[in-house]
């Protein structure tokens, strides 16, 4: 992809430029505008089998939209939460967390991976989005987003709220903040650690989090009454 991300920051907006025969892969609903002799086609990405996988297992949406340019066009793409968006020029594995996907070379491919049960008991889902191949990945945060690279040996901790994406080639583990009482008074939860070769792109604003906080607050709204 030709790219430029405009109002990068909490609204960032990617910017894709198609020549004619190019394509793009990206979320459904995350097209903002079009210009240019540009076709949509909407389809089951990958296969059948391996869409159901993405829609059941890992919460993504069972059809992707493919961009095909038949000649020099733009599409604008934004993500449904308020954050940033990166591009991730991928050579291997890359893996997703649900909600943070957004765009990619129709080149990767895209499948569901089991992240153990580990990934379960840190309330993000025992699935993500595994992308493999070569090409860019368009991601997006809630929040800002910063990529950290590891090198071999290089541990690096990272609440698990915060975590966008990673290369496959890093070893990750899910364990307890501290001793129990700081897993349960400490406000952190579970974090996950790194260790490289690779990178990880971390979110300043943590979804779940966030999720709860409006809960909270509705909730005395309610009771209130």
């Amino acid at each position: 992809m030709r790219y430029e991300i405009a109002l990068k920051g909490s609204y960032a907006l990617l910017r894709v430029f198609l020549s004619g025969g190019e394509s793009v892969v990206a979320e459904p609903g995350a097209m903002v505008y079009m210009r240019g002799p540009i076709e949509v086609q909407t389809s089951a990405v990958g296969g059948v089998w391996k869409a159901l996988k993405r829609a059941i297992l890992g919460g993504e949406n069972f059809f992707m939209n493919t961009y095909v340019s038949r000649g020099e066009g733009e599409i604008g793409f934004a993500p449904q939460l308020p954050g940033d968006i990166d591009v991730i020029p991928m050579n291997g594995a890359l893996y997703v967390q649900s909600t943070s996907y957004l765009a990619c070379d129709p080149s990767v491919e895209m499948d569901v991976s089991f992240g153990g049960f580990k990934t379960f008991f840190a309330g993000e889902g025992i699935f993500l989005l595994k992308l493999q191949g070569e090409g860019d990945v368009a991601v997006s945060s809630f929040g800002g987003i910063r990529s950290v690279t590891l090198q071999p040996g290089e541990e690096i901790m990272v609440d698990t709220g915060h975590v966008v994406a990673f290369d496959g080639t890093l070893k990750w583990d899910v364990r307890t903040f501290g001793g129990l009482k700081s897993t349960l008074l400490g406000g952190e939860g579970l974090v996950c650690t790194f260790t490289g070769p690779g990178r990880v792109y971390i979110q300043t604003r943590n979804y779940p989090a966030f999720v709860d906080w409006v809960k909270s607050l509705v909730s005395r709204q309610t009771g209130s009454r």
